[in-house]
């Protein structure tokens, strides 16, 4: 068996007559919402920075969410990489943690979360871009069509009058964008290898992109004098439930869904931040917020049109 031919499972399959032959509804339904969860919990982030964990450390913060939670799961499922794949999961491990955190801390701190979001939220446009030079595929009018009303609905949810642009924000939460719509394709190109576990898949590049971010983040922060009892919760949060788990679910969805299916799956972040911040932090919607919402939500849906695995990103 080698281990660098890998096996790339999709939604859908061709049948020997050259058409396509799509997995029932109902199955990529299940799929698309169990990876939903990825997104919907990194929602909660900044809530969970916010309330529990100490102030001026996004290093540290990422640090702590990729490399703890990477050594768990390589501990779990006992599998290192090999072949072609000590070099395809650190690419992949920087692209979604090394450098995808550092650079979406610095977006945070320095743009308002509205500007934030509404940047991010062109990935299905940018993961469409990169299915035509990467998976050969061509996106239909309908993701263009829903990738723009995205991104038109989480303008609407988040951002607000007063909100200040910083160029420096901008660039580096559309670097963090554009590198994490790349991982998408790349995932999709490579699949992951026969008989590794997706556990296995996401504690390689967990484990590479925190040991590109622990030397970062204890030499330009270090660490605080002590760790509350909130803030070790935060932690622990954050790299299980917002990290571990929930990129395990993404990249499942990445294996069983088209590449532009689950970047739409991406805008439920905003959503759930903004409904957090309404529960949580006593804050209100306006009625654009709720168009907005609709919108997103929307865009979200139509994402998840039936396409075929071999025309269509």
């Amino acid at each position: 068996m080698s281990i660098s031919s890998p096996r790339v499972r999709t939604a859908h399959q061709p049948t020997s007559q050259g058409r396509p032959s799509p997995a029932p509804r109902s199955r990529a339904l299940a799929a698309a919402g169990l990876a939903a969860i990825g997104p919907a919990t990194w929602g909660t982030t900044y809530v969970t920075t916010t309330e529990l964990l100490p102030p001026d450390r996004p290093l540290l913060a990422a640090a702590l969410r990729a490399l703890p939670a990477g050594l768990i799961l390589l501990a779990l499922t006992r599998r290192l990489p090999s072949g072609d794949w000590w070099w395809k999961a650190g690419v992949l491990g920087l692209l979604n943690f090394g450098a995808f955190f550092p650079l979406l801390f610095f977006g945070a701190y320095h743009l308002p979360g509205g500007v934030a979001s509404t940047v991010s939220a062109v990935m299905p446009l940018l993961v469409a871009g990169f299915g035509v030079g990467v998976l050969k595929v061509r996106p239909t009018r309908r993701t263009l069509a829903a990738g723009l009303v995205g991104v038109v609905g989480v303008a609407l949810l988040v951002l607000r009058g007063s909100a200040s642009i910083d160029l420096a924000g901008i660039v580096a939460m559309l670097t963090a964008t554009t590198l994490m719509a790349l991982a998408v394709v790349l995932s999709k190109r490579w699949g992951r290898p026969e008989g590794v576990s997706l556990l296995a898949l996401t504690g390689w590049q967990l484990t590479a992109g925190g040991l590109v971010l622990a030397p970062i983040a204890l030499g330009f922060e270090g660490l605080p004098d002590h760790f509350t009892g909130a803030n070790l919760a935060g932690y622990a949060y954050l790299g299980i439930i917002g990290t571990a788990i929930a990129y395990a679910l993404w990249f499942r969805g990445i294996e069983r869904l088209p590449a532009s299916s689950v970047s739409f799956l991406g805008l439920t972040n905003p959503v759930v931040a903004t409904l957090a911040g309404l529960l949580l932090l006593g804050q209100t919607l306006t009625l654009w917020q709720v168009g907005g919402l609709v919108l997103v939500l929307a865009s979200v849906f139509v994402g998840q049109g039936r396409r075929t695995a071999r025309k269509h990103a």
